[in-house]
């Protein structure tokens, strides 16, 4: 199956008419509000009362019926006076990182167009990049948040797991799943994150020391330039012990347990439709489903040693800094099998925070032949606006 480029991010943009009947605030009354004038993207996963969500897959949105309620993070972002411009193409059922989709088409990244766009939050990443929104609403929960803001040059935000709500989602992996936002300046983000977490605990960071993970630094593509920018940082610094992680199969312990959980969310739907997917997402799909419950046993055994290793080396006094991709966006002629092998990769970087439920910010500060990348801070639970605040502190210097 051929993954055709599609020159608009946008599966829906509003008009007069949407405006006037639905529960999102429209655009009038919105000066002074916090992000009054600033545009939003939504990604198609969340619920908008009155129209169709697809989840990136035509079999998905034929068999579900027209949302009758809008998602809470919509009804914030737009409360506090962002204008909705529309909903955006996402990887099926937002199961990929390459931001491809066989149905809708691959947004075009506007930075490297012969590059992936990242996903699952393809849309909303392009739709910022390019410049047609300003806050681009997605999902993260292997990565669809932090990686395209990587390939696409954008500030991004995996918030502390369950701490934005979730509700009016189609779900991925509940254990998982996270809703963020990408932008192109970190002001915005603030801004934007300050809205969803309004009502939610937060936590302060003490000046923290940065603790690199230097074996994940040193396999990088950019790993010079990361090592290069900690040199220029004026925090206290001390390398991470990662011979543990180093240990660990980390990507193989993600897959299985997201790969359980999704099942259990959609292996009846998937049965009972036999819905189409691109062969790569078919494939997970149909892994999934061969998930025994040993497989899960030992993949929890694995999560746990994460999470102790992260509640010693993670605190409010110490964060972790790394890479948040191997390298820059894969070509779009890259062969599957070496995407493949190259997912691996990434989600051995991503499942550190998603198997420990902690906040990660993508910082876009490098590039490579002039296709972008950057580094991730990963803080605790819930210091998720510190950990940008700090990112403003040290990118003002």
């Amino acid at each position: 199956m051929k993954h055709h480029s599609v020159e608009s991010p946008f599966v829906w943009v509003p008009d007069t008419q949407y405006n006037s009947q639905t529960s999102v605030p429209s655009t009038h009354d919105k000066a002074g509000q916090p992000l009054s004038g600033q545009r939003l993207a939504v990604k198609d996963l969340f619920h908008i009362a009155g129209l169709q969500t697809t989840a990136g897959n035509p079999d998905w949105a034929a068999s579900h019926d027209i949302a009758k309620e809008t998602a809470s993070a919509v009804s914030l972002l737009c409360n506090d006076g962002a204008t909705l411009v529309g909903k955006t193409i996402t990887d099926e059922l937002a199961y990929s990182l390459n931001g491809q989709n066989i149905h809708y088409g691959t947004p075009v990244n506007p930075v490297t167009p012969d590059r992936l766009p990242g996903g699952s939050s393809s849309g909303s990443a392009t739709a910022v990049s390019a410049g047609l929104a300003d806050i681009g609403l997605g999902t993260d929960t292997g990565g669809s948040i932090r990686v395209p803001a990587s390939y696409n040059g954008l500030f991004g935000l995996r918030p502390t797991h369950g701490l934005v709500d979730t509700d009016g989602l189609v779900a991925l992996a509940p254990g998982f799943d996270t809703v963020g936002i990408m932008t192109r300046d970190l002001n915005t983000l603030a801004t934007s994150m300050q809205s969803l977490l309004a009502t939610k605990p937060q936590i302060a960071l003490n000046s923290p020391a940065l603790r690199p993970l230097n074996a994940a630094i040193q396999r990088a593509e950019h790993g010079v330039q990361i090592n290069a920018w900690l040199k220029t940082c004026s925090l206290e610094q001390q390398a991470a012990e990662d011979a543990e992680l180093e240990s660990l199969a980390l990507s193989e312990a993600f897959r299985v347990l997201q790969g359980n959980e999704i099942w259990q969310q959609h292996g009846e739907w998937i049965t009972r439709h036999a819905p189409v997917f691109a062969s790569d997402i078919a494939d997970r799909f149909n892994a999934c489903a061969q998930i025994t419950a040993q497989d899960v046993t030992e993949a929890k055994s694995v999560q746990q040693r994460v999470k102790q290793w992260a509640e010693h080396t993670i605190t409010s006094n110490a964060i972790v800094v790394l890479p948040t991709t191997p390298g820059c966006a894969p070509l779009l002629s890259t062969p599957a099998p070496a995407l493949g092998e190259y997912r691996k990769q990434l989600l051995n970087l991503t499942a550190i925070a998603g198997l420990a439920g902690l906040p990660q910010l993508h910082l876009p500060l490098f590039s490579l032949n002039g296709a972008p990348c950057g580094l991730s801070f990963i803080g605790p639970v819930n210091s998720d606006l510190a950990l940008i605040a700090l990112a403003q502190t040290l990118l003002e210097k």
